[in-house]
């Protein structure tokens, strides 16, 4: 049996913050400035390397993503981050809700017909 690659982990880790400010901005076209503003509108909170320098993870760059794509169609930056934020918020509580519906019908199904 083989050992666990702990750097496959990682590399498959959504939350891991394996790209550096210059890589991320090259990657969502755009510029290390607007990774600052958004971070300073606290959208996204880069993680920090033992040297300080500001790291990313795959989910914050689709976060990113997407508030550049509001921004590109005219939106001011703040609230471009309150919408995505909201959206991943209902997000969120759409997933939750859903497993609180799958909870509920298996429950009443475990409980048959007629058992009122």
């Amino acid at each position: 049996m083989a050992a666990e690659n702990p750097l496959s982990n990682r590399l498959d880790d959504d939350d891991y913050p394996a790209y550096t400010m210059g890589r991320a901005a090259e990657m969502l076209g755009t510029t290390p400035g607007f990774l600052r503003a958004i971070g300073e509108a606290r959208l996204i909170t880069p993680l920090r390397s033992e040297g300080g320098h500001r790291r990313y993870s795959r989910y914050q760059l689709r976060i990113a993503a997407r508030a550049r794509e509001l921004v590109d169609r005219g939106t001011p930056i703040e609230a471009a981050c309150r919408i995505v934020i909201l959206e991943d918020q209902l997000e969120e509580a759409q997933r939750i809700n859903a497993e609180y519906r799958r909870a509920a019908n298996e429950a009443s199904d475990r409980s048959g017909p007629g058992s009122n």
